[in-house]
């Protein structure tokens, strides 16, 4: 028993500091004299407590982004960080069995931050317009 309340702190800790986003309208507008959040900046106030700076992960407890072949699928990136997850997800051929919240920014800094993602970390792919971010949210809601 003591080793499976151990084994949860990780999940418990990660899941409240990733909770933590100073930003809880998802649809919130900027005003027009704010410079908008770099994708770095956002990456490094939601993402890096759980994926670490060089977007390796923890090993067996939250998956990494550098080099992952679940970024592959472009519209399943973008609805894990509009839903979340909570259950099994398999990276790189390594099961991972976590909560992610989900993540509450709005469509361009959903953008930033996959853009981010996609052009670091060993990735390379294309960027994300906030337009295609309100599709698939549009899509799935």
């Amino acid at each position: 028993m003591k080793k499976n309340i151990l084994n949860a702190i990780p999940f418990i800790i990660g899941f409240a500091l990733a909770s933590c986003s100073n930003n809880n309208n998802p649809n919130a507008q900027r005003g027009d004299n704010k410079k908008p959040e770099s994708g770095e900046a956002i990456y490094k106030r939601t993402c890096i407590t759980c994926h670490q700076t060089n977007g390796e992960g923890v090993p067996f407890t939250y998956p990494p982004l550098a080099k992952s072949d679940f970024l592959n699928n472009r519209e399943n990136s973008i609805l894990q960080l509009i839903n979340g997850k909570m259950g099994e997800l398999i990276v790189n051929g390594v099961k991972y069995n976590n909560i992610m919240p989900p993540q509450m920014l709005n469509d361009d800094e959903l953008a930033a931050v996959l853009t981010y993602v996609y052009s670091n970390f060993g990735n390379s792919g294309k960027a994300f317009t906030a337009d295609e971010v309100k599709a698939v949210r549009s899509k799935h809601n």
